[in-house]
């Protein structure tokens, strides 16, 4: 492997939120939320005892609505829980295992394990409420 392609091969994790993960006992939890694919996103849920995935579509209008407080949340919980963002357009099989049937839907996990789903957009305070007493 060229060091050409070792740089864009580690870009392209950084960019997924693999990059992030020291190791699976210590993950960082980002600041932001990462783009979840259905490529990494078990490890994502695996390596983060805590996670949220917003589940959005290009084309979705609450979907748009919702982002900002999805992004503020997840600066608010660095460090206690994961933020992703799946593109079910893009992901449909991690879509369809999980039944996403309306977005946005926002999966929660604990230890790898979805405990609920928040389905469609809502007032950030609303959606921190819900999340508090989920993952609490």
């Amino acid at each position: 492997m060229s060091d050409e392609e070792e740089e864009r091969i580690k870009a392209k994790m950084l960019r997924s939120g693999l990059g992030q993960v020291k190791n699976e006992t210590q993950p960082t939890r980002p600041s932001a939320p990462v783009v979840v694919t259905d490529t990494n996103f078990s490890e994502f849920i695996k390596v983060n005892q805590k996670a949220v995935i917003d589940c959005w579509a290009e084309w979705c209008y609450p979907c748009k609505i919702i982002s900002p407080a999805v992004e503020q949340l997840a600066k608010e919980y660095a460090g206690q829980v994961a933020f992703g963002k799946l593109n079910v357009d893009e992901n449909q099989a991690t879509a369809l295992d999980y039944n996403v049937m309306s977005i946005p839907t926002l999966l929660v996990f604990k230890n790898g394990e979805l405990v609920d789903r928040v389905i469609g957009a809502m007032p950030k305070q609303m959606l921190d409420q819900k999340l508090k007493s989920i993952l609490n």
